[in-house]
């Protein structure tokens, strides 16, 4: 495994250093190929990243297309959506042109009809991705790979893009991007934040089963993993 840990003093110092980077790609991805592509992930962490992004303003926003790396299955204006969030929080001033690609697809449970209205969605996303930013829970999942989901053999090995899963440390039922689908990025990102997510990466970096903490497959899929972390 290939990990470059990159340690910060706080929340903001990090937020600006990680924009800078994922800017950065998305430039060097616009220059290359005409489109860049992104997927963030959801929950209490990377709001100050978001907001960093969001703000830079030497970015052709207008080629760049965001989506998710999951979502729970709520609509978009649940205070539980991950989309509410990157909209708030990213999609504002300079970055509020870009495009925005979101995995909810309606209805209250994703349903095969449902998965397949979002995978044609994601049919003509630009690859590879040029950056893909993930987070870590305390009990070793990432996106929306948790120990004992009942797809979760099928989300660390199908080609994708997404499929649904169901797990007891999940809430809500979730679509999340599959690992292969994530693997094809210029750059892949972990943000943690806290003394306790940094012993979870330890652990996680120790032998062990995959299935027991997923960011595992992750960090053992012999990609470049570049972590983020503050206390």
């Amino acid at each position: 495994m290939t990990i470059e840990r990159r340690s910060f003093a706080d929340k903001p110092t990090l937020a600006k250093e990680l924009a800078e980077s994922v800017a950065d790609r998305i430039r060097t991805a616009i220059t290359e190929r005409g489109m860049a592509s992104i997927a963030v992930s959801g929950g209490s962490t990377p709001g100050r990243f978001f907001q960093a992004l969001g703000k830079t303003k030497d970015i052709d926003w207008s080629k760049v297309i965001v989506t998710l790396v999951d979502e729970r299955w709520v609509d978009e204006m649940s205070n539980r959506s991950n989309a509410l969030l990157v909209n708030e929080r990213m999609l504002q001033g300079p970055a509020a042109i870009a495009r925005f690609l979101p995995l909810y697809s309606g209805g209250d449970e994703p349903t095969p009809e449902r998965v397949a209205q979002t995978n044609a969605s994601l049919a003509n996303l630009p690859r590879p991705f040029a950056a893909v930013i993930l987070g870590m829970g305390s009990d070793g999942h990432t996106a929306s790979f948790f120990p004992g989901g009942d797809t979760l053999t099928e989300a660390l090995s199908a080609p994708g893009p997404a499929l649904a899963i169901h797990a007891p440390g999940a809430g809500e039922s979730r679509i999340t991007l599959t690992l292969p689908y994530l693997l094809n990025t210029d750059g892949l990102y972990l943000h943690i934040e806290g003394e306790e997510k940094a012993v979870v990466l330890d652990t996680a970096l120790s032998e062990g089963p995959t299935e027991a903490m997923p960011i595992r497959a992750v960090l053992r899929s012999g990609q470049t993993v570049t972590v983020y972390w503050c206390p």
